[in-house]
């Protein structure tokens, strides 16, 4: 379990740096008018006085989306290559590496403030780069921890274990919003030290599997009997040629060659469950960007009370994450289970739009009901996804046991899933002015579109229920 928990300490604090612009946001751009300004302040623009330059223009919706796309925009690209050196490289060494640059170029972000600097290249910039490091995370740890654990409790494993995503946004909100207000360039630096410092215990005491586990207790062992050679006056005893052979043996590496770019895609299963994902991912991210808003100017809420019930969307996520793991886990259709989610979750989202948009006096408790279960089908499918089902692939049985698959399968998978997390906020920002019906029906279509993906592992999966052909998880 130890390697759990070290991978999730990892993939928390990388959702907590990569969030912290969003809370920031908020603070670079103020309604000046409600607030005193000082008497010996320089200017003599009064309505734009408090605003951190160059945010303070009429075009700076452009300018923050311009910072938030160039993370997820390198972090998309960047995924595809990831997986790659993961394969190639020790995980724990690449881990690391991903964990200290990561709070570096977060670091980087917050010293804008107190450098002063006001260029837009800047903060996109070392955003750009944040997302480029930051790929090393999830490729790694899913490999990590599909090491462990076989194909029978995945899901479930993997479904609890995926809640870090989940409560690292909600840290995140708490460590942005304790310095946002009086010292936001420290809404990036703590995350930036916390990530870093957890890169150091990475080092230190990750194990990628269990064969890296018996390496190292084998390595602890010939230590230590090479001092008791060392030490011993009677080098008789340790110069036979049985014992030297035994002991000196060195534990069995691994020749299989790591998986190419296109032999991942080759697995059964690999591009059909990518591009669900990209339509899965593109709803998450949609609600996750926008979801604040809508609840604050559609619904009536206050805007503390929107920020406040938008993270509800992901506490549905956790419990949707781990019911579709269990579910996968026992009905061994993993593609089925997000399918019926999704399913699902198209009509989950038209109602929930419509009595938030028809029905001004809709209750609380409604709302939170609503937001959970949303989060709970948005969310399931995408975190049964990028766990279990890449694990999955990963060690299909088309790889004839070789091990070196998973990170690739997992940057592929969750990469294309990236492109969706672009491009929904981006989608919504253009469509949002037409009304947000029509939001909410781009999301209602990107449902149905990862259900169809999703057709052929599904008919072959009830095949396989039915007793027409093998049935394989994956």
């Amino acid at each position: 379990m130890q390697v759990v928990l070290k991978a999730e300490c990892f993939v928390s604090m990388c959702v907590i740096s990569a969030y912290c612009p969003m809370h920031v946001q908020s603070q670079l751009h103020r309604n000046c008018s409600t607030l005193i300004r000082p008497p010996n302040l320089n200017g003599t623009d009064n309505e734009t006085w408090c605003d951190w330059v160059p945010f303070d223009q009429d075009n700076y919706k452009t300018l923050f989306g311009a910072v938030d796309n160039s993370f997820l925009v390198a972090y998309a690209i960047g995924m595809f290559f990831s997986g790659i050196f993961g394969e190639r490289v020790p995980l724990r060494y690449y881990l690391t590496i991903g964990m200290l640059l990561s709070g570096l170029f977060t670091c980087l972000l917050g010293l804008g403030f107190y450098l002063n600097i006001h260029s837009i290249w800047y903060y996109a910039f070392f955003q750009a780069m944040n997302g480029l490091v930051q790929t090393t995370g999830w490729p790694a740890v899913v490999a990590c921890v599909g090491n462990w654990f076989g194909k029978g409790k995945r899901g479930f494993i993997m479904g609890v274990w995926n809640s870090h995503t989940s409560v690292g946004n909600i840290l995140g909100s708490l460590i942005a919003g304790v310095f946002v207000s009086s010292d936001w360039g420290m809404s990036f630096i703590v995350p930036g030290i916390i990530i870093a410092s957890t890169g150091v215990l990475c080092f230190f005491f990750l194990v990628e599997s269990e064969s890296d586990l018996l390496a190292r207790i084998l390595k602890a062992s010939q230590s230590r009997i090479a001092e008791l050679e060392n030490s011993s006056s009677n080098e008789e005893i340790f110069s036979s040629p049985g014992q030297s052979n035994s002991i000196s043996s060195e534990p069995a590496e691994e020749h299989t060659k790591a998986i190419s770019f296109c032999g991942a895609l080759r697995i059964p299963g690999v591009m059909e469950f990518s591009l669900c994902l990209l339509f899965a991912k593109l709803v998450s991210y949609t609600f996750l960007y926008w979801l604040p808003l809508y609840i604050a100017n559609v619904a009536h809420f206050d805007p503390k009370e929107a920020g406040d019930m938008s993270t509800l969307f992901d506490v549905g996520g956790i419990v949707g994450g781990i019911v579709a793991g269990l579910v996968s886990d026992q009905t061994g259709g993993r593609a089925s289970t997000c399918c019926v989610m999704l399913i699902l979750a198209a009509p989950m989202t038209l109602l929930s739009t419509t009595c938030n948009r028809y029905n001004h006096n809709i209750t609380i408790k409604n709302s939170l009901w609503m937001l959970l279960v949303c989060g709970a089908l948005v969310n399931g499918p995408y975190a049964l996804i990028t766990t279990a089902v890449s694990a999955d692939l990963g060690t299909h049985e088309s790889l004839r046991g070789n091990s070196r698959a998973l990170s690739t399968v997992t940057a592929i998978i969750d990469g294309t899933g990236s492109i969706g997390a672009a491009l929904g906020p981006l989608l919504a920002g253009l469509i949002s002015p037409t009304g947000w019906n029509n939001v909410f029906f781009m999301l209602i279509t990107a449902d149905i579109l990862a259900c169809l993906l999703l057709s052929r592992l599904v008919y072959k999966e009830v095949r396989g229920w039915c007793g027409h052909s093998p049935r394989h998880r994956g």
